[in-house]
C-alpha cells in the first residue's frame, strides 16, 4: 500500500513539473511574440519617416537647413562679439603705447637739447669745479647715472615705438578678420532667407495633417534653440569663471576622456536601433529604442542638473522634448535626455547627481512616436554625435 501511495505521488509531482515547464515554454513563447511584436511597432514608427510624403521630407529637411544657418549666423554674431572686444582692447593698447611714447620722446628730446647746450663734460671739468674728492666721486656717479639714464630713454623708445606698432598691427588685423565676418554673416543671412522662402513654398503644398505635424516641428525647433542659447550661456559663463579663477581652459568634445556610461540601465548600443547620426535631417541625438519599456534613465556621469523640466502647450499636452533632463558635467560637455515617461523624473534643477544614478525612466512625452529615450551629448550648448561617447 505504501509503495503505492509513493508511486502516486511521485506520477502527480512528474505531473506538476510537466505542466509547469509546459507553461514557462508558453510563457516564453508568448514573450517572445510580444517582444517580436514590439519590435516590428518600434519598425513601423522608424519607418514613417520613410513613409513622409517627398514634400514633407523637403519641408522637414529645409528646416534643418534652416537651423544650420541660424546656428552659423549665432558662431558668426559670437565672433563679432569676440573681436568688438579684442578690437577695444587693441585700441586701448595703441592709445596707451602712444601716450607713453609720446611722453618720452618729449623728455628725450628736452634731455638732448640740454646735452647739446651745456657741450661735453671732461674729467678735468669735474676736478677743476670739485671742493674735495668726495664731491668729484658725486659728480662722477651723476654723470655716469645720467649717461646711463639717457641710454636707457632712448633705447626705451625705440622699444615703445615697436610695441606701438604692433598694437596698431593687432588692431588692423582684428579689423579686417572683422569684416570677414560680417560679410560672411550677410552672404549667411541671405541663404537663410532663401531657404525660409523655399519652405515656405513647400509648406502651401502640404496637406492639413502634415501642415499640423509641421507646425509641431517648427515649434520643436523654437523650443531647441532657446534650449541652446541657455545652454551655450551656461557654458561660457562657466568658462569665463574658470579663467578667471586662473584655471586651464578645457579642451572640450574629446570622446576619449568622457568616461560615459550607458544612459539606459542594463542595456547597450545594441539596443539603438538606427546607429547613423544624424539618423534624419534635423535629429540632434541618438534614440535608444529597442526594449526599452518600463527601464530606468541614468546619469551617464557625475554632473550638476541644470535643467529638469516638461515642455508642455498651453492646453497642458506634452510638445517638443517633453519631459527632459538636462546634466552639465564640468567637463565641457553636458547631456540630455528627452520623452521620458510622465511624472517620472527624479530630480531638479541644482542638484548635483552622481554616475549611474537614476533620473527618470523611458517613455514617450512630447514630438515622439514612440517609447524610446532621446539621448544628446552638447558641447558649448550645441549638440554633437553622442555615439562616440558612449561605451
Amino acid at each position: 500500500m505504501k509503495k503505492v501511495v509513493l508511486k502516486i505521488v511521485g506520477i502527480v509531482l512528474m505531473i506538476v513539473v510537466l505542466l509547469q515547464m509546459t507553461l514557462l515554454t508558453s510563457f516564453a513563447s508568448d514573450l517572445s511574440d510580444v517582444n517580436e511584436k514590439i519590435d516590428q511597432k518600434e519598425e513601423e514608427i522608424d519607418g514613417i519617416q520613410e513613409e513622409k510624403s517627398a514634400t514633407m521630407q523637403e519641408v522637414e529637411n529645409l528646416m534643418a537647413q534652416i537651423t544650420d544657418y541660424q546656428n552659423q549666423i549665432d558662431d558668426l554674431d559670437t565672433q563679432i562679439e569676440d573681436l568688438n572686444t579684442q578690437i577695444e582692447e587693441a585700441q586701448k593698447k595703441v592709445d596707451e603705447a602712444q601716450a607713453q611714447y609720446d611722453e618720452n620722446k618729449k623728455l628725450a628730446e628736452e634731455r638732448l637739447v640740454v646735452m647739446q647746450e651745456s657741450g661735453d663734460t671732461t674729467y678735468l671739468d669735474m676736478l677743476l669745479t670739485s671742493n674735495s674728492i668726495t664731491d668729484l666721486i658725486s659728480s662722477y656717479y651723476l654723470a655716469s647715472e645720467l649717461a646711463e639714464a639717457d641710454t636707457e630713454l632712448l633705447d626705451g623708445l625705440d622699444e615703445e615705438k615697436q610695441n606701438l606698432e604692433n598694437a596698431k598691427t593687432e588692431l588692423e588685423n582684428s579689423k579686417k578678420e572683422l569684416d570677414t565676418s560680417k560679410a560672411n554673416k550677410q552672404s549667411v543671412a541671405t541663404q537663410l532667407q532663401e531657404s525660409k522662402e523655399q519652405k515656405d513654398a513647400k509648406v502651401a503644398q502640404l496637406t492639413s495633417d502634415e501642415k499640423q505635424a509641421q507646425e509641431e516641428l517648427e515649434q520643436f525647433e523654437a523650443d531647441k534653440r532657446e534650449i541652446q542659447a541657455e545652454l551655450a550661456r551656461i557654458a561660457a559663463e562657466e568658462e569665463k569663471n574658470r579663467q578667471q579663477n586662473g584655471g586651464a581652459t578645457i579642451i572640450t568634445g574629446n570622446p576619449s576622456s568622457s568616461g560615459y556610461i550607458f544612459p539606459v540601465a542594463g542595456l547597450s548600443k545594441a539596443n539603438i536601433r538606427n546607429k547613423s547620426y544624424p539618423s534624419y535631417a534635423g535629429h540632434t541625438g541618438v534614440d535608444v529604442n529597442i526594449n526599452v519599456t518600463g527601464k530606468s534613465v541614468v546619469a551617464v556621469k557625475d554632473g550638476t542638473v541644470v535643467t529638469s523640466t516638461a515642455l508642455k502647450n498651453s492646453n497642458g499636452s506634452y510638445r517638443s522634448y517633453g519631459e527632459y533632463v538636462v546634466i552639465n558635467h564640468h567637463d565641457g560637455t553636458m547631456t540630455l535626455y528627452a520623452h521620458m515617461l510622465a511624472g517620472s523624473r527624479r530630480v531638479s534643477a541644482g542638484q548635483t547627481v552622481k554616475q549611474g544614478q537614476v533620473i527618470g525612466t523611458v517613455g514617450s512625452t512630447g514630438n515622439s512616436s514612440g517609447t524610446h529615450l532621446h539621448f544628446e551629448v552638447r558641447v558649448n550648448g550645441r549638440p554633437v554625435n553622442p555615439l562616440p561617447y558612449l561605451p
